[in-house]
């Protein structure tokens, strides 16, 4: 069964105060949510309806900028995209995608990846692997390709930055014959283990654990 893809997103305003200070204001009461879509409270009598724009009074001196200011540089916002595959039977993403202004990141799960405490990848793996060279392909990245492991905290210290390594080490392989075999070997890769270091979850529940064990293939696309 093709696995089922769900995107989160959240929608901030920004408000300039006196000075140049640029500050995210959250959705107005009565949003959904990005993580489940639920209503949080209706808004209170007066106020705006739910999902408007934040009232801005301009008239406020606060917006004003004070004799001899000058506005900060404008600057680009790096706005992350968060894709999620899931199978459906399991809880957890089996392929996590994020996409900033600068990068690509494809967070491959290490229990759809690897058997427990092993490093030969699965034939799903390996399938989604070169689904990735394709895409890397098709965007025409020149930059370097990261392949980066890591895992939980269980279990030692060492244990942890050899298997992860190893597992990178695996992913690596696929991808790179994966672009070559696409007529595409000019890449450079940096490949590494971290263990448990840099964990996107909480360590202190199995769910949480889960997303930290993976390895992840970053690259940064060429400019448009």
């Amino acid at each position: 069964m093709k696995p089922a893809a769900a995107a989160a997103s959240i929608t901030l305003s920004v408000v300039l105060l006196a000075g140049g200070t640029a500050v995210a204001v959250a959705p107005a009461a009565g949003a959904a949510t990005a993580d489940t879509g639920t209503p949080t409270a209706p808004p209170a009598a007066g106020d705006a309806s739910p999902g408007a724009p934040e009232h801005i009074d301009a008239g406020s001196p606060n917006l004003r900028l004070p004799e001899g200011s000058k506005l900060a540089p404008a600057k680009v916002l790096d706005i992350v995209s968060v894709s999620d595959e899931s199978s459906v039977a399991a809880d957890q993403p089996e392929q996590r995608e994020e996409t900033s202004n600068a990068t690509v990141t494809y967070a491959l799960q290490s229990e759809v990846a690897f058997a427990k405490n092993s490093a030969k990848l699965s034939a799903a793996a390996t399938s989604r692997i070169q689904a990735i060279a394709t895409d890397i392909n098709a965007r025409h990245v020149t930059s370097p390709i990261r392949v980066f492991g890591f895992t939980d905290d269980l279990g030692s210290s060492e244990h942890g930055v050899t298997l992860s390594r190893q597992r990178a080490q695996a992913v690596y392989q696929v991808l790179a014959a994966a672009l070559a075999g696409a007529g595409d070997s000019s890449h450079t890769f940096q490949v590494r283990g971290y263990g448990e270091d840099y964990p996107i979850a909480d360590n202190s529940t199995e769910s949480g654990r889960q997303q930290n064990r993976r390895v992840e293939i970053t690259f940064t696309p060429p400019a448009a």
